[in-house]
């Protein structure tokens, strides 16, 4: 499993519906896109739900590598993004875990992100396997919140060269309030063709 995302962060005073009208017309092109475990196309507003921005930040798990590869080079649909709005930065992340939530069949509304630094000081025994022991304590804490009535998927990743640590989770209506999200979501569209196909648990 592979987690992608990219951030258009658009003007203050953005019209928000031409995206929600860009995902209405064009959303369901991944809907069965080989590869493709699944595809959250999510919004900010600005001053919605603590938003500072107006931005689309299509969030994507992948089960094949090379279809990812197809995607963003191989003319398999990221160069609609470039002409339309220039190349953006592509954060990309290891998968660490995966969880099927409750509310799996139900359409989820929200979601929510959590981005956090792997701390330097991370490895107090001198053994090099303190990353381990907190990637463990991460993958518990994702554990419990995928058992939540409300989680449709939970995500945990990580990126090696910034370290940073990823949370994803997509939610049945609304983020619950307690979670430690660093970024919150609307959900405009999901497309979920491999969604079965991902990981179930620890995947390292």
């Amino acid at each position: 499993m592979y987690a992608k995302q990219y951030e258009i962060t658009l003007p203050a005073d953005h019209d928000m519906g031409i995206i929600r009208e860009r995902v209405a017309v064009g959303g369901h092109l991944l809907d069965d896109r080989a590869g493709l475990g699944l595809k959250a196309y999510v919004i900010r507003e600005r001053g919605v739900d603590g938003s500072p921005v107006n931005q689309y930040a299509p969030f994507y798990l992948w089960n094949d590598t090379g279809a990812m590869a197809h995607f963003l080079v191989g003319g398999g649909g990221f160069q609609n993004i470039v002409r339309d709005f220039g190349r953006p930065a592509v954060h990309h992340w290891t998968g660490v875990a995966c969880h099927t939530g409750p509310a799996r069949t139900a359409t989820p509304r929200a979601a929510s992100r959590r981005l956090t630094p792997v701390p330097a000081g991370s490895d107090p025994d001198g053994t090099g396997l303190g990353l381990a022991a907190l990637i463990e304590h991460e993958t518990e804490e994702l554990r419990g919140i995928a058992r939540r009535d409300d989680v449709h998927t939970a995500a945990l990743a990580f990126d090696p060269r910034s370290w940073h640590l990823m949370r994803f989770v997509l939610w049945e209506d609304a983020v619950a309030p307690d979670e430690g999200a660093t970024e919150r979501y609307e959900v405009l569209h999901l497309s979920a063709p491999g969604v079965t196909r991902l990981p179930e648990g620890r995947v390292w």
